[in-house]
């Protein structure tokens, strides 16, 4: 009697097997028509689920992952002997396999592994977008033997285990679902198609190179196997990748910006139109707008569209002196708000400032360190609200000074009231938050997750063991390597002692 094997193995074989599968077309056929080979194999549960959004729609896709997806497919569009072509749409009666009953006509298309998304054998079924077609396509496809609903995530998972994607092109995958600005896709459509990941499969690969050396020198240079200079030339591939990866990090958080959002905080003293300038710039009364200072105690937030760029709007309490608990709290949060800002707008009530222009800036400067406390000038704008209650000739002679000065953030005079200046301050606003976030198009791709910026961290960190160990002690100065090699894997998922073996092997020939 054959005894199951643990759990720990069944993985082991199942992984080598899916591997095998995906290098030869033609094994993977002959695995596949093995059906209780397959089911040992393989994953055992084939998954299903609406892959479209849900809701009525014109069309619905519902997608067949695993190795009951023929079977699947021949039941619920009656293909007896041979499947359809690959990766061609054919209209078909789509029927339940109990009860035989039409339950749609729909195009459906057979992914025979490893070509699919999922590296397995897959199926679709494009169907009528109703809420009842698809529960009864579904309720169907339950009814295939060896099927069940997968799980959140579950397909993308299967591929990253199959090889078709690696760690930061399924969260690009799932950064391009969830964007919602132009930026926020073009960053994610970028890392989806492999650029970030290649970036890192180079250093990967170089550090196994660097690995593959060190190694080698310490197994074979006592019986003069290795050629001289061997550690030199480590040293140096260590030093340029180390400035590679430390250049790659000064990014100022552009990428992980641009992916959650830029923090936009409204700030200034009590009734000098902060609530009406969150309004403004939402097209909807967000915020309470009152005569009476002090109306706004809490953080009132609104996520904003501004130029293809997000942005998380935040309205805050009047920064000032109060006796009043509630207000003090709401001051506080205003003033923990402004410290964590990528980007803060003054507002000031444009009637307190100098009748005197040429006593503005000065004026401007002061307030700055008052409200703000450390002003950061490269990370504030100057709304200076109110404009319509200022003579014409005063507003003029105030927009001229304000060309003039230097040493103060950018000033926009506006007046949420007449939408006076707002195009221009609009403009300003956008071009502030595409310099937070970068370009997503041009460079080198950044980071996007502050996992990748931990785990590149710490391979910096390891290389530095291998400089500071390399006259010392050449052991613990391959570990730093070795634990700069785990680091970068940690954020591809991809991490193989196997590939350094073959570059000791094919670059050294070690015995011939």
């Amino acid at each position: 009697m054959m005894l199951p094997l643990p759990s720990v193995y069944r993985g082991i074989f199942r992984t080598a097997i899916r591997k095998l599968k995906s290098r030869n077309p033609s094994l993977h056929r002959l695995l596949s028509d093995c059906d209780g080979v397959q089911t040992g194999l393989a994953d055992a549960d084939t998954i299903f689920a609406l892959s479209s959004g849900h809701g009525r729609c014109g069309v619905a896709v519902v997608r067949v992952s695993g190795p009951a997806s023929a079977t699947a497919l021949r039941r619920m569009v009656g293909f007896t002997h041979r499947l359809p072509p690959p990766r061609t749409a054919l209209l078909r009666s789509i029927t339940d396999p109990c009860s035989k009953e039409v339950l749609d006509r729909g195009l459906v298309l057979w992914f025979p592994a490893p070509h699919s998304f999922t590296g397995e054998d897959s199926v679709e079924f494009h169907i009528h977008g109703g809420p009842a077609v698809t529960a009864a396509v579904l309720h169907a496809l339950g009814s295939v033997p060896g099927t069940r609903p997968a799980g959140a995530g579950e397909f993308t998972r299967r591929a990253f285990q199959a090889g078709k994607l690696d760690l930061t092109e399924v969260e690009g995958l799932g950064d391009l679902i969830h964007a919602e600005t132009e930026a926020q896709r073009r960053q994610a459509l970028r890392q989806m198609s492999g650029d970030l990941g290649r970036l890192y499969q180079d250093w990967s690969h170089r550090l196994k190179r660097c690995l593959a050396h060190v190694e080698a020198f310490i197994d074979f240079s006592e019986d003069e196997l290795i050629e001289d200079g061997v550690l030199d030339r480590v040293d140096s591939w260590v030093c340029g990748l180390q400035a590679e990866m430390e250049e790659h990090l000064k990014d100022e958080r552009r990428g992980e910006r641009l992916r959650s959002g830029v923090q936009v905080v409204i700030a200034g003293a009590t009734n000098a139109g902060k609530s009406s300038l969150l309004n403004t710039l939402c097209n909807r009364p967000a915020a309470i707008v009152s005569p009476i200072a002090g109306t706004t105690r809490d953080v009132v937030e609104t996520a904003l569209d501004i130029g293809g760029f997000p942005v998380l709007l935040s309205d805050t309490a009047g920064l000032r002196d109060s006796s009043d608990l509630v207000e003090q709290e709401g001051v506080r949060r205003a003033r923990e708000r402004v410290q964590q800002a990528d980007l803060t707008l003054l507002v000031v009530d444009s009637t307190r400032l100098p009748s005197d222009v040429q006593q503005v800036a000065g004026f401007l400067s002061d307030h700055l360190k008052t409200v703000l406390k450390q002003p950061e000038t490269d990370k504030c704008l100057l709304v200076l609200n109110k404009t319509d209650l200022l003579p014409e000739a005063q507003t003029e002679k105030l927009k001229q000074e304000l060309r003039r000065v230097s040493g103060l953030p950018a000033a926009c005079p506006i007046s949420c009231q007449t939408s006076e200046g707002l195009k221009d301050f609009l403009t300003v606003l956008r071009s502030s938050v595409q310099t937070l976030c970068g370009d997503p198009l041009s460079g080198a791709p950044t980071l996007t997750q502050s996992r990748h910026r931990a785990h590149l961290q710490q391979c910096v960190a390891a290389l530095g063991q291998y400089q500071r160990y390399r006259d010392f002690d050449l052991a613990l100065a391959a570990e730093g390597v070795r634990l700069a090699l785990t680091s970068l894997g940690r954020i591809t998922g991809r991490v193989g002692a196997e590939e350094i073996l073959d570059i000791i092997f094919r670059e050294f020939c070690i015995g011939k």
